[in-house]
């Protein structure tokens, strides 16, 4: 049996689900977009290609192995998308939450029915239907839990609005003994640069006091300032609007001194080094078209 225990983003990972771009399908329509990102590229014609995501995900797997991680992966579902695991599922502490994601992508819980079986059934739950509840909304800071969320009365009509008061509501309920502190995001149907999709689309923390964070993916200054108390102004890497459109705030960290970062990142690279930070480069741009990084596709299962 696999014993769950995730307690915030940073602490030395030992077992992870590694989304998978195998048969991942046609290049979708306009209309079959998620998110504006997409979009975008679907309209330009520069839509990832499989084979290149393969190649970047499996860079991703080789650091994983090389810190000796155990990593399970998606059974394949043909002509599917099956990248982004991190919308699918997210541990907090020893208890995995099923998320209630978009209905076409219910399948991708399928897939990793094979882990789910590893699990303790009694600490597997998943939350009622109108509980919308996304992991790349959930962030855990030892005994803060962080979610993203749209407060707006127009929620219903974003498909980019992925995790609703309900959400924050069950949350709260099933841990009762955490600070749960949730963010308005900024949402865009249309705007790429203006859309904050998840949580980690604009904060992360990073090593045992730091993050990397986008101020204006924040609706309200009160949240944003609530973080900058938190973790001091000092500690934070401030991102633009280009670099948030670049994903510069979605890597993942392996350990608290590793982080796995876009070969790209130059800026945000160079400040985690100084910081003392090992940054294991890997090339992700490809996949970063559709509006996901590092931290999107991976779903931790245990850390120290």
């Amino acid at each position: 049996m696999l014993q769950l225990n995730v307690k915030n983003e940073t602490s030395r990972l030992r077992a992870v689900v590694l989304g998978s771009a195998l048969n991942n399908g046609p290049t979708p329509t306009k209309e079959e977009a998620y998110d504006p990102k997409s979009l975008e590229h679907i309209i330009a014609g520069t839509y990832p290609i499989e084979e290149d995501m393969v190649q970047e995900m499996e860079a991703f797997n080789k650091v994983f192995q090389k810190y000796d991680v155990q990593v399970f992966r998606p059974e394949m579902i043909e002509n599917y998308n099956q990248i982004f695991t991190r919308d699918i599922g997210f541990v907090i502490d020893d208890v995995f939450v099923k998320a209630n994601i978009l209905p076409d992508r219910n399948r991708e819980l399928d897939a990793i029915q094979y882990v789910l079986d590893q699990i303790n059934p009694a600490k597997i739950v998943r939350p009622p239907e109108e509980v919308h509840i996304e992991g790349g909304d959930v962030m855990l800071w030892n005994d803060y839990i962080f979610i993203g969320t749209y407060k707006g009365s127009d929620y219903k009509d974003y498909i980019t609005a992925r995790t609703n008061m309900q959400g924050v509501q069950y949350i709260k309920d099933l841990f009762p003994n955490k600070i749960v502190k949730e963010f308005d995001l900024v949402k865009s149907k249309l705007e790429a640069r203006d859309n904050a999709l998840h949580l980690d689309c604009c904060f992360q923390p990073v090593g045992k006091d730091k993050g990397i964070i986008y101020k204006s993916g924040f609706r309200e200054e009160a949240d944003y300032v609530y973080l900058v108390d938190l973790f001091g102004k000092e500690n934070l890497f401030h991102i633009t609007r280009d670099e948030m459109y670049h994903m510069n705030s979605n890597v993942f960290s392996i350990d608290t001194n590793v982080v796995v970062s876009e070969k790209n990142f130059t800026r945000l690279n160079n400040w985690l080094r100084e910081q003392g930070f090992t940054v294991e480069e890997i090339p992700y741009a490809e996949i970063a078209k559709q509006e996901g990084l590092l931290r999107c596709s991976t779903l931790p299962l245990i850390r120290d």
